[in-house]
């Protein structure tokens, strides 16, 4: 199956979960608006994601499929189910010790995240048992990492990209009776949303268990143990904390400063959660799907192909990633207000959320670069070049979220993660093309450029089109508002198909009769 089909395999699934992340997060903010319960949900929620992408996604994946790659290869099936049964014990292992010794000193934990909120009592305390209840969120979300990175390898995409649809399923349906019973007191309504998702965890780890069972792939259990491959795993994986996880640290870091000021912490979630949409379809899936196409090409010494796979991987993530990041440059009041401005979600809480949306869309780009380079490096076992830039980024987000945060409060904390995205990506691209790993080809340049072009038109057409449809972006009824935002949308995505197509930037009917070609 060619890149691309495997890419919008991904892709499509994480849209409609995407999609209907939208749906939960309308009904959270009719629920909880930005207040109090909002604020601790952000941090509770935030807690065990950050966990998962730092020591699942991003340190486990950049180094278990790798080396699970290479037991396929070197040692068959028998070999292949040896490691994953010794890694995957050792990882329930430590999953439930970290799970116990967080559950004991939570409080402490909490206070590290969101040391603002230890000047309400009612909201820390809030916040440190919805977080108890969230945490094991992140057993079930690790094992599921480790699952698909086994499916991953096996080219079976489709059930690990769809689980997370099934987290917004849980928590729409908690939502929905939430606001239906109409719960307001707020201890009630936290321990009712931290529920969700955990049960939501349980549910997605349910959906590529069962698709593990139709591979025919069974695991052996193990007694944890530190065997070859663990210590080789974790040799690998430390660096991997900190290079597959710097969005998270830095949004971790956001998080702390952002404590102090009331609001924040919920203005920055929807922000984030929106702009978190593209990159989640295009920079996680071209992520997801690169990482063992890198390495299998590598370990066959397919050199030329592996450049290939490079350039045209960074060709179709720009491709839908530059107009995407104009598009919440250029109308971000237009989106919020009509997703989340209602009950309890009020004008302030709209321009404060699109303010920070304008800020994170122009590190977008960045961020999904990340995605795409990173790989280059994981495929040959090499984690700790990007933990040094990650390192870097880190710096830089610290330092610039300290120094603009009282001039511009939260809007400053999303501009000093779009910063420290750039800084850590442009040392990912620097280091591989020197190293002569990565390097592009004259099409890319050139579509590059005429992409750039052709988004920026595009940018041009929908804020005169907003201009036009204020009227009726700003209508009393929520119908109207989302058709005219829906028309907006479908503006801004003819009018890129058309530049792009006609300049000959993006060859978007080729990539068209690569999803339905066959294999040969």
């Amino acid at each position: 199956m060619s890149l691309v089909r495997n890419f919008t395999t991904v892709g499509g699934a994480t849209m409609l979960s995407r999609l209907l992340g939208f749906v939960r997060d309308v009904l959270l903010a009719a629920a909880v608006g930005t207040g109090p319960v909002a604020d601790a949900f952000a941090v509770a929620f935030r807690l065990p994601n950050l966990f998962r992408r730092l020591f699942a996604e991003g340190a486990f994946n950049s180094a278990f499929i790798p080396l699970f790659g290479r037991a396929v290869e070197e040692e068959g099936e028998g070999g292949a189910r040896q490691f994953a049964g010794e890694i995957g014990s050792a990882l329930l292992f430590c999953l439930l010790v970290l799970t116990a010794i967080a559950q004991i000193f939570m409080p402490a934990v909490v206070w590290g995240l969101a040391p603002g909120f230890s000047a309400d009592p009612d909201k820390f305390d809030l916040t440190v048992l919805m977080a108890r209840i969230a945490f094991p969120y992140l057993v079930f979300m690790s094992m599921l990492a480790f699952i698909a990175g086994i499916l991953n390898t096996y080219q079976r995409f489709a059930a690990a990209a769809l689980a997370p649809v099934m987290l917004n399923v849980v928590m729409s349906i908690v939502l929905g009776t939430v606001l239906l019973l109409r719960v307001e007191d707020n201890v009630t309504l936290g321990i009712i949303l931290s529920a969700g998702v955990t049960v939501g965890g349980i549910v997605q780890l349910t959906v590529v268990v069962t698709d593990l069972k139709r591979l025919g792939f069974r695991i052996p259990v193990f007694r944890p143990r530190y065997t070859k491959s663990a210590k080789r795993l974790l040799v690998l994986g430390v660096p991997g904390i900190i290079a597959g996880g710097v969005t998270q640290l830095n949004i971790a870091v956001g998080t702390i400063i952002a404590s102090l000021q009331d609001g924040a912490n919920a203005m920055l979630y929807f922000a984030d959660r929106l702009y978190q949409l593209p990159l989640g379809v295009i920079g996680i899936a071209i992520g997801v799907v690169l990482l063992p196409s890198l390495t299998r090409q590598l370990r066959s010494g397919e050199f030329d192909a592996y450049q290939r796979s490079l350039n045209r991987a960074l060709e179709v993530s720009l491709v839908l990633t530059l107009p995407a990041a104009v598009a919440l440059a250029v109308v971000p009041h237009e989106i919020v207000s009509v997703l989340f401005q209602r009950v309890r979600f009020d004008a302030a809480a709209v321009d404060g959320t699109s303010a920070a949306l304008m800020a994170f869309s122009f590190g977008l780009p960045a961020f999904v670069l990340n995605k795409v380079f990173s790989p280059g490096y994981f495929a040959r076992e090499d984690t700790k070049t990007p933990m040094k830039f990650a390192a870097v980024g880190m710096a830089v987000n610290v330092c610039l979220s300290i120094a603009l945060f009282p001039v511009f409060k939260h809007v400053g904390i999303a501009l000093a993660t779009t910063i420290a995205g750039w800084v850590n990506t442009g040392l990912l691209i620097v280091v591989l093309w020197k190293r002569g790993h990565f390097v592009p080809d004259y099409r890319l340049l050139k579509r590059l450029v005429l992409v750039l072009i052709a988004s920026l038109l595009m940018g041009l057409t929908i804020h005169f089109a907003a201009l036009f449809l204020a009227p009726y972006l700003s209508d009393r009824w929520l119908i109207v508002r989302a058709a005219s935002l829906a028309i907006l949308v479908l503006t801004g995505i003819v009018t890129f198909m058309f530049f792009a197509q006609v300049s000959r930037g993006a060859d978007l009917m080729g990539m068209l009769k690569a999803l339905t070609r066959r294999n040969t």
